[in-house]
This record gives structure tokens, C-alpha cells and sequence, in this order.
């Protein structure tokens, strides 16, 4: 496989995850690195010992040399700064949610038709093992029917008013925080697991902080916990800490999640459980190796990742044995393979979320917002 150099764009904390596991693919080197300024492309540069940086991204979109570039900026550069990219012959790895709206996210994913590169919106937690294990016995028919999906994606490093961070502000987020954040890995997952797709919904959004005291400077996500009154300004805030959606999924099955940034004591509880005519399953973020697995007239299971146990391709997704986990960095690398074997080589299959899932998601994020305005039922 043929060597490939990347860029990142975006400095904070997905440049630092996307840096460090993209550099386990093998033959892949970053060459550069872009952020907001000179200065602070530099000093995220020197950190990973990557020598070009700059504070201009089209400086690397002008490289010819350079294959592929990670967007990992606010919401609102997505599609400008992926378009750009494309248009200049680059493969595209993009961060969740894919843009601000489902307007500009088809305008990425057409210009990626027209252009042909390869193109992945980073929805990485597809990707560990154990999830890909529940895939497989969906797929299987292990659980029978799917009747019930539910979950929640909650933290709580947004429960103070004052807690801060660029996702808070709409300008640069977009509309929904909580639910456009992190609810849109849940249902990209749940749709993903089952092979099912969302048909209707019903949301409800809640912001219990209807101001915030921001910081008087930039701060990286999951930090700003030492600072002093004095550093902060009262804003009003017009995104939601919270969000329950139900849902249709299929032609029968019904479900339901909550999304939450303010609950207190959980860090990153991601979790899934699906209900079928045989069996259920039950699976947390926080624990990432185990899976629970119901029965109804026999004794429950948790089985533990192992790659020699587990069903077929899913096999595929573990690269250390038995009893050695693996977490949130790993489900990065896994999609990185994947996406940087396509760039290598254009005839290999895509076997990672692209742009079109991206657009799926947008689309249900902008159903949300219909609910929640009409506070009803809305056809997906």
C-alpha cells in the first residue's frame, strides 16, 4: 500500500484524537497542519512534531502532494472548507454532524460525486468490535424481529452555567446542540446496528440554562474548570442542554432516546439496547468490551470482546486479543483503515459512513427540529 500524506484542519481536541490515530493506520503521514492562526497552528504542530503548519488551510489545499485532509473545525466550516478540499482532488474525512443543515450537506455530497474522491463523515463509533458484533447478530436473525430500541447519550460537562464551549453557540454549531451533537451518533448507530432506518420521530428539546457565563477566551472541550469569575461574560443561550426523541425504526419497531449534556456523573454513557421476538442486547460506551445479552427462558449473558468469538466480519474490527481492550481511540483508527485503503487504492470497497450517511443525518436532525416546533409526530 502506497504511501499517503494527510493535513489536519482544526486544532482542539478532535485534531489531537484524529492526529494521534490516523499516524496507527501505517502508511499514512501527516505533513501539515492547519488552525485558526499561524501561532496556534504551530503550537499544535510542535505538540505532535509535525513541522508544516499554517494559519491559512487553502496553502494546503493548493499542495498536490498532499492526498487527504481531516475537517475538524466548528459545524459552520464543514461543508465550505470540505467542498474547497474536494474541488482541489483532496479525500475528505469530515467530523459529525456533517454541516449546519441538510442544504449543504447535499451540496457536499454532490460535489463528491462530481469530483469522485473519497469522502467519510467520522461517525467512528460504529466501530468497536463489540458493536459490529451486535450488527452481525441482527443480521443473523439471532434476536428475531426487531420490536424496541432504547438508549440515551448523556454527560455532564455542560452542567454548570459555567461551562462553556464553541457547540453552544448556534452561529457556529448550528441549531441543535445536544441532539445535533451526540444524538446523531445514536441514531446513526441504532440504524446502523439494526439495519433499519428511522421513519418517523417525535422530539422534545429543554435548555435549562437560558444564559451562561462564557469565558473571556478560547477553551478546549471538556476543560474551563480552574477559572476565576472575573473570566467570563453572561450570554443568553438559544441551543437545548436536552433532548428525548421517539421514534419509528422500520415498519414496526418503536423506540426511544435522551441526549443530555447536564447529567450529572456521566462522563460519556453512551448506550444502546435492542429488543427482538428472541433476545435483547444492551451496550455502554463506558464499558466498551462487554455486551449484555437477554433471554427470556434461559439464564442472561455478558460476553467480553474476544476476536476469535466473535460473529464473522466483526471479527475484523479487533486488532488485539482477547481480554486487551479496546476504546474510543481505537474505533478512530478502525474507520481510518478503512477510509485510507479507498484512498489508496479506488477499486477497495467503502466500508466506512460517507457523506451520503452524513446527509441522512442531517435530514433526520432537521425532523427533530420540526418536532420540537410543532411538538408533534413528523414522517421521516
Amino acid at each position: 500500500m502506497r504511501k499517503l500524506k494527510t493535513a489536519i484542519i482544526g486544532t482542539g481536541f478532535m485534531g489531537k484524537v484524529h492526529a494521534e490515530n490516523v499516524r496507527r493506520v501505517g502508511n499514512v503521514e501527516i505533513a501539515a497542519v492547519a488552525g485558526i492562526s499561524d501561532a496556534e497552528a504551530k503550537k499544535f504542530a510542535d505538540s505532535i512534531g509535525v513541522e508544516r503548519s499554517t494559519g491559512d488551510y487553502k496553502t494546503i489545499l493548493a499542495d498536490k502532494s498532499i492526498d487527504a485532509v481531516h475537517v475538524l473545525t466548528p459545524n459552520a466550516l464543514h461543508c465550505p472548507m470540505s467542498v474547497e478540499a474536494m474541488e482541489a482532488g483532496k479525500a475528505v474525512i469530515c467530523e459529525k454532524p456533517l454541516a449546519m443543515n441538510a442544504e449543504e450537506a447535499q451540496r457536499m455530497v454532490d460535489t463528491a460525486a462530481k469530483t469522485g474522491v473519497a469522502n467519510c463523515v467520522e461517525h467512528n463509533l460504529r466501530y468497536y468490535p463489540v458493536v459490529q458484533h451486535v450488527r452481525q447478530m441482527v443480521a443473523a436473525g439471532e434476536l428475531g424481529d426487531i420490536l424496541i430500541v432504547q438508549g440515551t447519550y448523556s454527560q455532564d460537562w455542560l452542567l454548570y452555567d459555567t461551562d462553556y464551549n464553541w457547540r453552544i453557540e448556534r452561529a457556529a454549531n448550528g441549531a441543535l446542540r445536544a441532539v445535533g451533537d451526540i444524538g446523531s451518533h445514536w441514531m446513526d448507530m441504532i440504524q446502523h446496528v439494526t439495519g433499519l432506518k428511522i421513519t418517523a420521530l417525535c422530539a422534545d428539546l429543554a435548555t435549562f440554562h437560558k444564559q451562561r457565563r462564557r469565558p473571556k477566551f478560547a477553551i478546549e472541550t471538556f476543560t474551563g474548570k480552574t477559572l476565576t469569575p472575573d473570566d467570563y461574560e453572561l450570554v443568553n443561550i438559544d441551543t437545548e442542554d436536552f433532548g428525548a426523541v421517539l421514534l419509528h425504526l422500520g415498519d414496526q419497531a418503536r423506540g426511544c432516546y435522551t441526549v443530555s449534556q447536564m447529567s450529572a456523573g456521566n462522563k460519556n454513557r453512551f448506550e444502546i439496547e435492542v429488543y427482538g421476538t428472541k433476545s435483547g442486547v444492551r451496550w455502554n460506551q463506558e464499558r466498551p468490551d462487554e455486551l449484555w445479552i437477554g433471554q427470556r427462558n434461559s439464564p442472561n449473558q455478558i460476553i467480553i470482546k474476544d476476536p476469535s468469538l466473535l460473529r464473522g466480519p466483526a471479527a475484523g474490527f479487533a486488532d488485539l486479543p482477547g481480554g486487551h481492550s479496546e476504546g474510543y481511540d481505537d474505533a478512530h483508527k478502525q474507520v481510518f483503515k478503512r477510509f485510507y485503503a479507498k484512498v489508496a487504492d479506488p477499486s477497495a470497497p467503502v466500508d466506512y459512513p460517507t457523506f451520503a450517511d452524513g446527509l441522512w443525518g442531517m435530514k433526520l436532525l432537521g425532523k427533530v427540529i420540526e418536532s420540537s416546533e410543532k411538538r408533534g409526530w413528523v414522517d421521516c
